[in-house]
Order: C-alpha cells, then sequence, then structure tokens
C-alpha cells in the first residue's frame, strides 16, 4: 500500500475507529476534501487565458520590461509575493521581485485610485537578493524577505520612505511573513528542505528595530501542541537558525503564510501541505495535504502564497501544479479550484492579495507564456467575491 492509499484509508475510516492520539487526535479536523466551489464551475478561458468561474473577469495591470500604462516606470522581472496597502480613498500593490541585485532585486509597487486605475508606479526597494515573499504590517509597511542563506527582511515604506534592513529578525532563508496583532508578533517561514517556522516578538509593537527571534518546538506528527523557544543568535552564524535549538520542529520548504482570527496559516511546497495554527489553543493541525484527498485528483498540488478574505476562505496559489489558484475554507474542511492560467506551465502564480473592499484580487504569473524572468504578468481578477 502506497503512502497515498494508506493516509486515504486512514482518513475514510477515523470516524468509526477509535485512533490512538499520536495517530489522529479527535480534538483535530480532518484536512480539506474536495468540494464544488462556491462560484461554480471554471468557464473557457479569457483573453488573457484564465479560466474563471461566471461573474468574474480579469486584466493585465503590468507586465516585466514594459512600461505600466499610464506611468513611465517599467515593471520588474520575476514578480513574487504582494499585498495591497490601503491609500486614502485607494490603494497601493506592492510586488517583489526574486532576482538577484544586479539584476534589479527588490520591491516595486503600483498605486491606484478608488476606481482600481493606476495613477503610478515606482521602486521602493533596490540592491537586494532573490525578494520571494513578505508580509504586511499593520502599520501598513511591506515586509520584503531575502530567499537566500542568511537572508535578511527588509521594512519597505509602500506610502512613502526609505527602505530599512532589520537584522533581529533574523538571517536565514526567508520566505513569508504575517502580523498578529493581537500577540503583537511577526510570523515567519524558512524555504529549506528542513525549515523552520518562527515568530518575531519586537520590543515595541510597530518598531521592528530591535526584538526576539523565537522557534516553533512540537513533536514530528502532523497534530499536536506547541511551544516556542528563543532562538540564541539570530545572525545565523556560524550555526545557521534552524539548527540552534533543540526540538524545533521541522517543515518541508516554508512557504507563504497568513493570520486571521487567532490563527496562523503556512504552507509547504515539499510535500504540498498547508498547516493551521490555533494560536489561542496551543495546537496545530494539517488543513490541506494533496495525499489525504479522499475522493478524486487532488486539485491543489503545488501550494506556494497564500492570503486570505474576511468570510475566512484561505485562496492559495500554485508554483508549477496545475497553475490554479485553489480556494480552502477551513471551517469547512473543503477545498476548491477558483481560476486556472493556461498556456503557462513553466510559470508560478504569485502575491495574490485582495483590495480592501474585498472585490479585487491582484497577483502575478512570475514568468508568463515565456517561462523566463522577464516575461512576468501582473493581473488583476473582479469579481462577486463572499
Amino acid at each position: 500500500m502506497d503512502r497515498r492509499t494508506l493516509l486515504r484509508a486512514t482518513v475514510a475510516g477515523a470516524g468509526g475507529l477509535a485512533l490512538p492520539f499520536t495517530a489522529w487526535p479527535a480534538a483535530y479536523a480532518a484536512p480539506a476534501q474536495n468540494a464544488t466551489g462556491p462560484y461554480g464551475p471554471l468557464q473557457a478561458a479569457d483573453a488573457n487565458g484564465i479560466r474563471l468561474p461566471a461573474g468574474f473577469t480579469s486584466q493585465v495591470v503590468a507586465r516585466s520590461r514594459q512600461t505600466v500604462p499610464g506611468t513611465s516606470y517599467v515593471w520588474h522581472d520575476a514578480p513574487d509575493g504582494g499585498a495591497v496597502i490601503p491609500n486614502g480613498s485607494g490603494w497601493v500593490y506592492v510586488s517583489n521581485s526574486e532576482v538577484s541585485s544586479s539584476a534589479g532585486g527588490g520591491a516595486s509597487r503600483l498605486v491606484f485610485n478608488s476606481a482600481g486605475q493606476v495613477t503610478g508606479a515606482s521602486r521602493i526597494l533596490s540592491g537586494t537578493n532573490q525578494n520571494c515573499a513578505g508580509g504586511k504590517t499593520p502599520w501598513n509597511t511591506w515586509l520584503s524577505c531575502e530567499e537566500i542563506s542568511l537572508g535578511r527582511v527588509w521594512e519597505t515604506y509602500p506610502l512613502g520612505g526609505s527602505a530599512v534592513v532589520r537584522p533581529a529578525m533574523g538571517r536565514f532563508k526567508h520566505e513569508a511573513a504575517a502580523a498578529d496583532p493581537v500577540r503583537q508578533v511577526i510570523y515567519l517561514t524558512e524555504d529549506e528542505t528542513d525549515g523552520k517556522f518562527y515568530r518575531y516578538i519586537p520590543a515595541a509593537w510597530g518598531n521592528l528595530t530591535a526584538g526576539t527571534l523565537q522557534v516553533f518546538r512540537a513533536g514530528s506528527g502532523t497534530s499536536g501542541t506547541f511551544t516556542w523557544a528563543d532562538v540564541p543568535d539570530p545572525d545565523g552564524s556560524p550555526t545557521q537558525t534552524r539548527y540552534q535549538v533543540s526540538g524545533a520542529k521541522s517543515f518541508n520548504g516554508g512557504e507563504g503564510c497568513h493570520y486571521a482570527d487567532n490563527k496562523v496559516w503556512f504552507t509547504t511546497k515539499g510535500d504540498n501541505r498547508v498547516w493551521q495554527v490555533d494560536l489561542a489553543a496551543g495546537t496545530y493541525e494539517l488543513a490541506y495535504d494533496d495525499n489525504l484527498v479522499t475522493s478524486g485528483t487532488a486539485p491543489l498540488t503545488g501550494v506556494d502564497n497564500v492570503t486570505g478574505t474576511p468570510s475566512g476562505d484561505l485562496y492559495v496559489a500554485e508554483d508549477g501544479g496545475t497553475m490554479e489558484i485553489c480556494l480552502i475554507t477551513p471551517s469547512a474542511a473543503t477545498v476548491s479550484v477558483f481560476l486556472r492560467i493556461i498556456g503557462q506551465s513553466a510559470s508560478e502564480i504569485t502575491g495574490p492579495a485582495f483590495t480592501p473592499a474585498g472585490n479585487r484580487l491582484y497577483f502575478s504569473s512570475q514568468r508568463g507564456t515565456s517561462g523566463a524572468s522577464s516575461g512576468g504578468i501582473t493581473y488583476c481578477v473582479t469579481g462577486p467575491f463572499r
């Protein structure tokens, strides 16, 4: 019996079998299963090569190495992690560039008015390397993270101001960040096959200059309780941060991270999983695992960036897979396909982020139809999101 068959049998039989705590504790929900999406089936591909549910439309807002329409700014290569920052009656979409410093690595912004029209574009971070994902802060800055050994977190100011490096947040292969205003911490993922999950506790909330870096400690299972432990040397030299604390739990390729309602979700691309950490209960479990989908073909096979909506839905972008953004509703334990990009199999979907009103979703295809960093395309999808 292969791993998928064994795990499917475990989930299918969990309702009628009293499993021991270490196997499948009854206190934890089963990972998300295939379901019909809340918006119905995907329609034929539109003029931009995107298959969407009825009622939704897409537009291209920027292309790598081309001038952003309505501005004089040339959009960066390899657009990656992104976020939307409120800006008066409009908003700003920020986007990382996952290339080296010599190739223009850093981050840029697109400025929109209340009607969703681009009114400006500019660079907000330069001279950095492989800026992959990151995270928005409650004080409307963007944490741009370097996905390199001894990578750093840069705090950028999309509404005005110069970017500042935040070394106290640790030096490792950074991926994403998510702010928790209740506990006043920032969660951080690490893109290594034995990467760790961290949190940064600023000495003063709203100021990331100084603070304490901690690592997630737990057993080897896919659910259980956890604790946090201080990382003695956040500089990561000579011993890398992930090897400094005994009992720190390993995760296979940490990627996207999202906080909402006393929970934090993060993805691991090495095993196609979405993890849920219940911060109030002090427990963690799987919200999704492609090997635990018991009916039909797993819809989400290249988990990467993740964002969420006020309704509680998670939108998970694929790196590879079938170039989809999938929708997970943790409360219902369901997963479905929201959109699919056609003809871009050598790319990945990056930077999903919603506007404050929740009616527009921005994201990028990092390498577009060309499969090269110079072929990136940034989109906006508008429609009746719940």
